[in-house]
C-alpha cells in the first residue's frame, strides 16, 4: 500500500511544527526520514499512523483516509515508536502473544506467527525472560517484532537501531531491506550511514518543511556541483605545479592541502572536468602525478548544509 501524504500542516499553538509537506512512498520502497531534533519528523509520523489528526491537509494509506477511517488504518501499519514502550513485567512470548491478540491474530495463527516473529527477530534465546530483563538491544528487536506480528502492509519505524551492537545493526538492516521489497516503509534515523545502506530514497525535512528528496547519490550530486580533486604532483617545484594547474582552462580555482602527501585541490569551472587536463600537463612537463582523487560529498555534509542554513 502506498503512502500519500498530501499538504500536510500539524501546528501546536502558533507553531507549525509540520508545514504544509506533500510526498509520496511507494509500495516496495523502503524511505530514510531524516532530520533534526525538533524538524518534524516524529511529528509526521504519527499523523501517518494516526496517533493525532492533522490540523490540515490527509495522510492516505492506500486509499484510506486518516480522518475518515482512522481505525481501519491502523490495521495495516506497524508502527516501532522512539521510546519503545513495553510491558516490561511480561515475559517476551507472553507479550508478543498479547499482541498478537489485540491485532486479532486467530487463536489458531498465534502461537505459529509468534515463533515465526521471534526467529526472525533474533529472541530465541531471549524469549523466556521477562522484558525488563533484558539489554536496550534486545528490547529494540521485541519492539519490532510486535510492530511486524501482524504482517502489516506498511511499516513505519522511528530510531529502530538505538541501542544495537554493530552486528545486530547489520541483521536488522537486512531484515528491514528484506521487508522493504514487499511492504512499505519509512524509517527514521540520526544514523546517516545505517538510512544509507537501508533506504532507497532519502527525504530530509527541516522546521517543518521538505528541504531535499532523492536517493543519497542525487543529494551528494546536487550538493557537490563543481569537480572538485585532491591532485599530489612530485618531481617540479611546488609554486610552479601550482600557477600550472591554475592556467588550465577548466580550472575554477586552486588550493594547497596539507597531508601525510600535501598537494593541491582543484576545483573545476561549473558541468567542467580537469582530470585530463592535469593528466597531460604531467606528461608535458615530465612531473610524476602520483595521486587525483575525486573528493566525494558525504551525506552528512549534505545533512548539514540543507538544515543549518
Amino acid at each position: 500500500m502506498d503512502i500519500v501524504v498530501e499538504n500536510l500542516t500539524r501546528k501546536y499553538g502558533a507553531q507549525r511544527a509540520v508545514d504544509d509537506i506533500s510526498f509520496t512512498v511507494h509500495t516496495g520502497e523502503v524511505l530514510g526520514f531524516l532530520g533534526p531534533n525538533g524538524a518534524g519528523k516524529t511529528t509526521t509520523m504519527k499523523a501517518i499512523t494516526t496517533s493525532f489528526a492533522p490540523t490540515s491537509g490527509d495522510v492516505k494509506i492506500g486509499n484510506i483516509s486518516v480522518l475518515d477511517q482512522p481505525e481501519e488504518i491502523k490495521k495495516h501499519i506497524g508502527y516501532l515508536p522512539e521510546s519503545n514502550p513495553l510491558y516490561s513485567e511480561m515475559a517476551v512470548l507472553d507479550y508478543l502473544h498479547f499482541v498478537a491478540e489485540l491485532h486479532g491474530i486467530p487463536r489458531d495463527k498465534r502461537e505459529s506467527r509468534v515463533l515465526e516473529m521471534v526467529n526472525v527477530c533474533g529472541l530465541e534465546g531471549e524469549k523466556h525472560k521477562l522484558i525488563s530483563e533484558l539489554s536496550k538491544g534486545y528490547r529494540q528487536r521485541v519492539g519490532l517484532a510486535q510492530a511486524l506480528i501482524h504482517d502489516p502492509e506498511v511499516l513505519i519505524l522511528d530510531e529502530p537501531t538505538t541501542g544495537l551492537d554493530p552486528n545486530q545493526i547489520v541483521e536488522i538492516r537486512e531484515l528491514i531491506k528484506k521487508i522493504g521489497r514487499e511492504k512499505t516503509v519509512i524509517l527514521s534515523s540520526h544514523i546517516l550511514a545505517e538510512v544509507e545502506a537501508t533506504c532507497d530514497r532519502i527525504l530530509i525535512i527541516n522546521k517543518g518543511k521538505i528541504v531535499a528528496d532523492g536517493t543519497a547519490e542525487e543529494l551528494r550530486k546536487t550538493a557537490r556541483g563543481n569537480e572538485l580533486l585532491r591532485v599530489t604532483i612530485e618531481g617540479g617545484e611546488k609554486n610552479e605545479i601550482f600557477t600550472a594547474i591554475q592556467s588550465i582552462p577548466t580550472v575554477e580555482s586552486v588550493n594547497f592541502f596539507a597531508g601525510d602527501t600535501p598537494g593541491f585541490e582543484v576545483s573545476s569551472a561549473n558541468g567542467k572536468s580537469s582530470r585530463k587536463a592535469i593528466f597531460q600537463l604531467c606528461v608535458d612537463n615530465g612531473w610524476f602525478l602520483t595521486a587525483l582523487i575525486p573528493v566525494d560529498t558525504k551525506l552528512e555534509d549534505v545533512f548539514r548544509n540543507l538544515t543549518m542554513k
